[in-house]
């Protein structure tokens, strides 16, 4: 995904900085990291108390396998429905920055 597909998928926040890190890249908002994009795949920040919304929204958690095991990140799959809408999409990556103001506090 371009940085310019990226930008666009945030527009509604208003600008973001995009960084690369570890072979993906970091999605950041006022200086708030906001999501990452891995192998191509943007994914956004939650936290406990939008976790659960994600999860009844079909997304997915990230995971990365760890040394013994699966590392479970704050991290979720955008669900299918927000990238034909950028109303939805809109409600999600607000939902993400939000998320990342209260893990900040």
């Amino acid at each position: 995904m371009t940085n310019d597909d990226i930008a666009d998928m945030f527009a509604s926040l208003g600008p973001v900085t995009i960084r690369r890190m570890f072979g993906a890249k970091g999605i950041y908002h006022q200086g708030l990291i906001i999501a990452l994009e891995v192998d191509g795949e943007v994914l956004l920040k939650a936290d406990d108390k939008s976790k659960d919304i994600f999860a009844a929204a079909g997304a997915k958690r990230w995971s990365y396998q760890g040394k013994t095991k699966p590392v479970a990140m704050p991290y979720w799959s955008i669900p299918d429905t927000a990238y034909d809408d950028p109303d939805e999409m809109a409600v999600w990556v607000r939902m993400a920055y939000e998320a990342a103001l209260r893990v900040k506090s």
